[in-house]
């Protein structure tokens, strides 16, 4: 099974340096899991405005590691400007879950 990241982006901002790749892989171990949870909250509350915040801090932790959650990104954000119930964005944010989820098990899988 292939890895549901990729250390592309990672190895050419850390020039190769095994440390800060190190150290960049904890970050996104430690700050991913409570942004997402708190984005699901945020949506299980009916709290565009706060799954946005959640979402768009996220977003450049998961380009940097690879992770083609971009699309789904940009729905939970555009969900704070629409009109869409949060049922209507449920399946995004449950795609967006497992696929980080995924990505995490992998990593950490690599790492620790």
């Amino acid at each position: 099974m292939s890895k549901r990241y990729s250390l592309k982006n990672v190895n050419e901002l850390s020039g190769g340096d095994t440390e800060f790749i190190a150290v960049l892989v904890q970050t996104f171990l430690e700050e991913i899991p409570p942004d997402l949870d708190s984005m699901v909250q945020a949506v299980n509350s009916d709290n565009p405005q706060m799954a946005y915040q959640y979402a768009h801090k996220m977003k450049p932790n998961l380009q940097l590691f690879d992770i083609d959650l971009l699309t789904h990104i940009k729905k939970i954000e555009a969900w704070s400007k629409s009109s869409k119930t949060k049922e209507q964005i449920l399946p995004v944010l449950n795609h967006i879950v497992e696929v980080i989820n995924g990505a995490l098990e992998d990593l950490k899988e690599d790492f620790n």
